[in-house]
């Protein structure tokens, strides 16, 4: 990649499919050369797409669930010798069934993929913006950190961590030039239901929201320097609903969605 461009620089992480593909695809457009991350070949097909789109792209096949993961991304950005002007941290995992039925394995995939891997790019890629006094972030939480997930017990969790952490790190860096934004969106037509077996769920057979809409908004907050978006007037009267509803018939609600075999009822 070129060092001399008056393009910009994004890190997308989770950008061979959906979501994160979308919003590689909207950065391209967009004037952003592109550093993408995935833990799948998949990754490096992704990037002749966006050679496509006129961006410059490095593709790195690597297991953001790792500290070793993502000190590898790190280290291809400072290779490059030019700042990341904008982060995008969508990797993410799901997983379904109960708690108890669930490989212990599995559940540590999802927490070190969708929290700990992500803080700690942020953090590694954040100081270097706040350094700067410029730079984006965005962080896909979702809308189901504000339910109980009952049969997606860590998998909602995991996303109320990230909504709150978002809004947090938003506020600890007021004044610094760099803006944090979660993007919060809820079902989407992406191979995630099929990855984290939800395919035999009502939640996992329902209509969904296109990626692509889902990436377009989420990149327009980032670049408006927004705190947060919802995607879809239905997300939004949900998460409404979900402020003003007892937590135990959230979970209630969200058992009969999620709960295995549900789509044959």
């Amino acid at each position: 990649m070129a060092s001399a461009t008056s393009r910009s620089l994004a890190i997308v992480t989770g950008a061979s499919t959906g979501i994160g593909y979308e919003l590689a695809t909207v950065c391209a457009e967009n004037g952003f050369d592109l550093i993408i991350a995935a833990d799948e070949p998949k990754i490096n097909q992704a990037a002749q797409a966006f050679r496509t789109l006129g961006a410059e792209v490095e593709a790195l096949e690597a297991d953001l669930a790792t500290v070793q993961g993502v000190d590898k991304l790190y280290e291809k950005a400072k290779s490059l010798g030019r700042p990341v002007d904008a982060l995008l941290a969508n990797a993410g995992r799901g997983l379904s069934k109960g708690f108890l039925d669930q490989d212990f394995n599995d559940v540590r995939k999802v927490v070190d993929t969708n929290i700990t891997g992500t803080m700690y790019l942020i953090q590694k890629v954040g100081r270097d913006m706040r350094t700067r006094g410029r730079g984006r972030i965005l962080i896909t939480g979702s809308i189901a950190g504000f339910v109980p997930g009952t049969y997606q017990a860590v998998y909602n969790a995991s996303k109320a961590f990230l909504d709150s952490f978002s809004f947090a790190l938003r506020h600890e860096l007021n004044d610094s030039g760099v803006t944090v934004t979660c993007l919060m969106p809820g079902a989407t037509e992406t191979d995630f239901f099929e990855r984290a077996d939800l395919m035999d769920t009502k939640l996992g057979t329902a209509k969904k929201d296109d990626p692509a809409m889902v990436a377009r908004k989420g990149f327009d907050a980032m670049m408006k320097g927004e705190g947060d978006v919802v995607t879809g007037w239905h997300n939004k009267l949900q998460t409404a609903i979900a402020s003003v509803t007892p937590a135990g018939w959230l979970a209630e609600a969200h058992r009969r969605e999620a709960e295995p075999g549900s789509a044959r009822r």
